[in-house]
């Protein structure tokens, strides 16, 4: 397949315009965490699980599309995204079967909930949270990105969700895929108990 679109699609015009209108999403104005920073880091995070994949290129696309509409309205932000994609994707020659596919996982981005064995979904939840293992200096950065991203939340309602976030995520599996457990655990549960501590939960 002659690949030359920043998607992973062939060229063709509707698969150009896609890639402009995706990377314009990802960068409006009232984005602090949800940037194009966060989409390149996810799928960077994606490459070194991608042959655990089904369909890598269907996991792909879905991370170009998780949260492409943005409005800070968990449940309804990954719904309209994956509508978005069903929308789109056809108009590129995406076959019916992959566009069902990377709307499913879009779907499943919204809380990361999906069935033992269901590998594209792994990857790509797992490569969502591999923020979680980063760098200190990369995870505090990250922190400081989602306050931002809820600066309209009062202090004291932020640091009670926010840690009731972080305690959830705290007492069960972050990752789905034993080579992402290996590479971000450890890491993300130092950096999530500090950022709990310093939170006062």
């Amino acid at each position: 397949m002659d690949v030359t679109n920043p998607l992973g699609l062939p060229w063709s015009p509707a698969a150009s315009a896609l890639a402009a209108e995706l990377e314009a999403r990802w960068a409006e104005p009232h984005r602090r965490y949800h940037t194009t920073t966060h989409l390149r880091a996810v799928l960077a995070a994606i490459e070194p699980l991608a042959g655990l994949a089904g369909d890598a290129g269907a996991v792909r696309l879905a991370a170009w599309f998780h949260d492409a509409v943005y409005d800070g309205r968990p449940g309804w932000d990954e719904e309209r995204s994956a509508q978005l994609a069903q929308a789109r994707l056809p108009a590129c020659g995406v076959v019916p079967g992959r566009v069902r596919e990377v709307a499913r996982l879009v779907r499943v981005t919204a809380d990361h909930s999906y069935e033992a064995g269901d590998t594209d979904a792994a990857v790509l939840c797992d490569a969502d949270l591999a923020v979680l293992g980063g760098s200190r200096e990369d995870y505090a950065a990250y922190a400081s990105a989602v306050r931002a991203e809820y600066r309209h939340v009062p202090d004291d309602l932020f640091r009670a969700g926010r840690s009731a976030v972080l305690r959830r995520l705290l007492s069960g599996d972050l990752y789905g895929t034993a080579l992402a457990r290996e590479l971000w655990d450890s890491g993300a549960r130092e950096n999530m108990t500090r950022e709990l501590a310093a939170l006062g939960g």
